[in-house]
């Protein structure tokens, strides 16, 4: 179903992909970031193929033209903030209905010297699984890319950082891949305990006796999964892939949630899952799925900001409503302005 860049990106294929790309990608243009060093301590990547390299550190991230800018801002963020940036190897995960060639350029423009293969993601198959959610652009079968990681990464991968593209890292990206997942848990994320569970699910799923037992003897918290430490070995001998569609598959069903691609996620791994600390996903600055009011950062350190909701950095900004947190963003957005773009 999935296949690496480098055999699908053939001459004739990218060249089809970038005719038909929107007009939105394709007006953007972007800073060439500054090139970024490791420190005198990083370890050598293991292999001459570094993409199997077990000391790398590998970040799947999804690719497309809507977030696009928030993309960019978030590389830029880890590499500028790693200790071992030149050991960073950027997984980009993208559409049948992407221009591959103009989203490579575009990212091997601005960082020339990064890392990183894209990859197709077969949207159709994706999108049989999918139910409507309470705001549309939770339904694009991109947005379930993340279900799929250990199919569409090589074997060779064992372990990744999933992340969204509206967040920036503030702190060393080293620290969150070295999260101990112990002995058994596939996935590793900041737990909330203190979350409404309930809330995440509808009353017909916790009215139904076979299906209100799915949490029984597990101590169920919310996780955001915009942030995670998967480990891609178990989770391809557990084959949770398909444990997670089989959920997608009841919604279609039975509407058991309202929420895009979590509710699988706590289905399958709420209660199993490695604590990660609160810094790594200071989640929500984005508002409500509704409105996407302002926030302020929850107590405590920060190491990444998470602008999960309606409300995104570059959309606030170029409507002329940025909340106060979004300033922290343009440190890292390398958009062209048109002065810039002129000149």
């Amino acid at each position: 179903m999935y296949t690496m860049s480098k055999q699908l990106l053939s001459p004739l294929l990218l060249f089809s992909l970038y005719i038909s790309f929107t007009t939105t990608a394709t007006s953007q243009q972007f800073k060439q970031a500054p090139k970024f060093f490791n420190s005198p301590n990083c370890p050598s990547l293991s292999t001459a193929n570094n993409i199997c390299s077990e000391t790398a550190v590998h970040v799947a991230m999804t690719l497309d033209a809507a977030y696009l800018r928030g993309s960019m801002a978030a590389i830029l963020s880890i590499l500028q903030h790693s200790s071992c940036p030149q050991n960073t190897i950027f997984h980009f995960i993208t559409s049948t209905s992407s221009s591959a060639l103009h989203l490579h350029a575009t990212v091997a423009t601005s960082f020339p010297y990064l890392k990183f293969h894209l990859y197709k993601f077969d949207e159709a198959a994706a999108a049989g699984h999918i139910s409507t959610s309470i705001r549309s652009a939770l339904d694009c079968p991109l947005n379930y890319a993340r279900n799929y990681l250990a199919e569409i990464l090589p074997l060779c991968i064992s372990k990744v950082i999933y992340l969204d593209s509206d967040i920036i890292v503030v702190d060393d990206i080293l620290k969150l891949a070295a999260t101990p997942l112990g002995s058994t848990a596939v996935v590793g994320a900041p737990e909330y305990c203190d979350a409404n569970f309930t809330f995440y699910f509808t009353p017909t799923f916790w009215s139904n006796p076979s299906l209100s037992l799915t949490f029984a003897n597990r101590k169920a918290c919310y996780f955001n999964t915009g942030v995670m430490v998967i480990d891609l070995n178990r989770w391809r001998t557990g084959d949770y892939t398909r444990k997670i569609e089989e959920w997608m598959e009841l919604q279609k069903r039975i509407r058991i949630y309202e929420l895009g691609s979590l509710p699988p996620f706590l289905l399958v791994f709420a209660g199993n899952v490695a604590p990660v600390d609160h810094r790594w996903n200071q989640h929500g600055l984005g508002g409500d799925n509704y409105v996407g009011i302002c926030r302020d950062l929850h107590p405590g350190p920060v190491s990444l900001l998470h602008w999960s909701g309606k409300g995104k950095p570059w959309v606030r900004l170029d409507e002329k409503r940025a909340c106060p947190l979004d300033a922290i963003w343009t440190h890292y957005d390398l958009l062209k302005t048109p002065f810039s773009i002129e000149a």
